[in-house]
């Protein structure tokens, strides 16, 4: 499996914006689906968005569609997370995964289908 760190992780206000990055080790990332998980303090981990090797194939979750846009360069290796108008409820350490697909895979939200997992960036988001 690639190597994943993910980075853009800070404290804003509510209603700010800060896009995290999800850098990998190599160029095979770009045969990989890479997803978006966030994990609040005592709670458990959810699925946030994921993008296939296509990039106009993407999916969210309901508390983060029209707010979130997941992304990727494929010549830096990198898969993005632009998140705007942020919310306290946003907190969390976001992580993201990847895993090798064919091109015309479906995306899912289950965790325990993704292989390769970066260390996690905070997200702190004050009132």
């Amino acid at each position: 499996q690639v190597q994943l760190v993910e980075s853009g992780g800070g404290l804003v206000q509510a209603g700010d914006s800060l896009r995290l990055s999800c850098a990998a080790s190599r160029r095979a990332v770009n045969e990989y689906a890479v997803a978006w998980f966030r994990q609040a303090p005592g709670q458990e981990r959810e699925f946030v968005a994921a993008i296939g090797r296509n990039k106009g194939n993407t999916i969210y979750a309901d508390s983060v569609k029209g707010r979130f846009t997941i992304s990727r360069d494929n010549d830096k290796f990198t898969v993005y997370l632009q998140m705007n108008n942020l919310k306290p409820e946003d907190t969390a350490v976001y992580t993201c995964a990847g895993k090798r697909v064919i091109l015309t895979a479906p995306l899912n939200v289950q965790a325990a289908s993704y292989g390769s997992w970066g260390p996690g960036t905070q997200v702190t988001v004050s009132s």
